[in-house]
């Protein structure tokens, strides 16, 4: 047990080789997932087989602890005295790297916002940034949070009782949608008070709260330790992992940042990426041998051995469509040119065009969006299948690009300017880029969700006036690399978020936790203006 500075208790397992008393330098892990009983041991077991000791800590409240659960808030704070508690230790060198996925990787960077001088590298894989990913994206609350802090705040342990119950939490989430009840009465549909949903959702802004957690602005100047990170294309928070990287290249660029990423998911990424996601079968190169690379890493950075021939620069990433690894020496680096689309309202009847020219006179296309009607939902963002068959004929609108006339590769994070009026103070948009195959077959690139009233600031909601035209930037879109067929399109569905996965913003301008379908008597109506624009990073050869 390790007592914190504020009293709290901290439970952590050691493990060093028997009979070898020579200090070493430590792997940490620092993790709210308890699995004390195998997986957890053997973690530990293969660091002291490499020369290492191992050390595993959880979060204040778990396993042994006593203090109470409150994920993300005292972790960079109870991190920094872990590692303080294990650099006094006779069996340590004074030498501590740390690496782990998910709330692992969340658990590095908030170790380093609070830098403690034995903390020599990170290796975080698929970083969860709180407030930015999970439990809201772009500041609109997503739903997979809510089970999640059942499973990780019931008990010492973990409740997988519960957390693998997805029909009691889907009943809940589809009879909210049904009932059209407040967000924030989302427990008492379920029947289970929720304390940590609650604590989440009092927080729509990226407040103090959730900038307190982890690095934000000018703590990243201070990180000037090496890290390594690794990521996916279709990890659901690989907006919060990219963020930390992004963040620290803008406030410490001579700090040396790598990063791995390919055509994997949050769990696949852990694992060094898997056969299929999501459907789409992915070429063997893009495999690699998850752990073998972290100690590579560990060994280079702790142990002065050689830097690891997988890193060719400081962005590594796989190519889908091809068995190519390529690099890059940032991520800002990875287009060197993009195609600008504007909206048309050209249409075939069932597309628009996508256009390389600026319209010469400026209109819109008008959308109606009833909230009162629970027979329908929009959005239909998320990448699962990322083929897919068909996408026309679903609500919003889809511009599509003439055919490609030479192959080319799709590189990094696509952004635009969508230019709308609403005849309400808010709404939640959604943009998703496909590549049109071909053969006719929708392949899922990319996508953003977010809520316009905190387009300029996430930080501090800003409403819209009704009936005035609005430019509404984004840029946190999921990065991505594909080689882009020739003869095939480009698609953008550009659409109004309203499923039953997230909160719905009816678009009072009240708190979107507490709107109800009452909310809903007017329908939304957007006019999206063909002055709209959307740019697409690729890598011209």
């Amino acid at each position: 047990m390790i007592r914190t500075h504020d009293g709290a208790e901290i439970s952590a397992m050691v493990l060093r080789q028997k009979g070898d008393r020579t200090p070493k330098p430590v792997v940490l892990q620092f993790t709210i997932y308890v699995r004390d009983h195998g997986r957890d041991l053997q973690s530990l077991r293969e660091a002291v087989d490499r020369g290492y000791v191992g050390v595993i800590a959880y979060t204040r409240g778990k396993r042994f602890s006593t203090s109470e659960i409150y994920p993300y808030e005292k972790d960079g704070d109870d991190a920094y005295d872990v590692i303080d508690w294990i650099s006094k230790q006779a069996w340590c060198n004074g030498k501590v790297g740390m690496y782990g996925g998910s709330y692992n990787g969340f658990t590095q960077w908030a170790a380093a916002k609070k830098l403690h001088p034995a903390l020599k590298t990170i290796v975080p894989y698929v970083a969860n940034r709180p407030g930015m990913g999970l439990p809201m994206e772009n500041n609109i609350f997503i739903n997979p949070n809510y089970e999640w802090s059942f499973y990780v705040g019931n008990n010492r342990y973990l409740d997988n009782d519960t957390g693998d119950d997805r029909k009691r939490f889907r009943n809940m989430m589809f009879k909210w949608w049904k009932t059209g009840a407040a967000y924030q009465k989302m427990d008492s549909i379920d029947g289970t008070p929720n304390r940590l949903f609650q604590r989440w959702i009092a927080h729509p802004d990226f407040d103090r709260y959730w900038q307190d957690m982890a690095p934000y602005g000018k703590d990243f100047a201070q990180i000037n330790i090496p890290v390594l990170a690794f990521d996916g294309y279709y990890n659901d928070s690989q907006n919060s992992s990219l963020y930390y990287l992004r963040e620290l290249q803008k406030y410490h660029p001579k700090t040396p940042v790598y990063l791995v990423i390919g055509p994997y998911g949050h769990f696949g990424t852990q694992l060094g990426g898997e056969e299929t996601i999501n459907g789409y079968t992915i070429s063997k190169k893009a495999l690699f041998p998850m752990k073998d690379y972290t100690y590579q890493w560990l060994d280079y950075i702790l142990k002065d051995a050689a830097k690891p021939s997988f890193l060719k620069d400081r962005i590594n990433y796989q190519v889908m469509g091809t068995d190519q690894w390529r690099s890059a020496a940032s991520i800002a680096r990875m287009p060197n040119d993009y195609f600008k689309f504007y909206l048309s309202a050209d249409t075939n009847g069932k597309t628009y065009l996508l256009s390389e020219n600026k319209p010469k006179n400026t209109t819109y296309l008008q959308q109606e969006v009833d909230f009162s009607d629970r027979s329908s939902s929009n959005n239909d963002y998320y990448p699962d299948p990322i083929i897919r068959e068909n996408i026309i004929g679903e609500n919003g609108y889809v511009f599509m690009s003439e055919l490609l006339k030479e192959a080319v590769l799709l590189n990094g994070s696509f952004l635009g300017e969508i230019n709308l009026e609403i005849n309400k103070k808010d709404v939640d948009i959604g943009v998703t880029l496909y590549e049109v195959l071909p053969n006719g077959q929708y392949f899922h690139l990319s996508y953003y969700i977010g809520r316009a009233s905190y387009a300029d600031d996430m930080t501090r909601r800003k409403l819209l006036t009704p009936h005035r035209k609005t430019t509404i930037k984004f840029d946190r879109t999921h990065l991505v690399s594909k080689q882009l067929q020739q003869g095939s399109k480009l698609a953008i569905v550009l659409n109004v978020n309203k499923n039953p996965f997230s909160e719905l913003n009816y678009g009072t301008g009240k708190l979107v936790r507490t709107e109800t379908i009452a909310d809903a008597k007017a329908p939304l109506v957007v006019k999206w203006y063909t002055d709209s624009f959307i740019k697409i990073p690729v890598l011209k050869e």
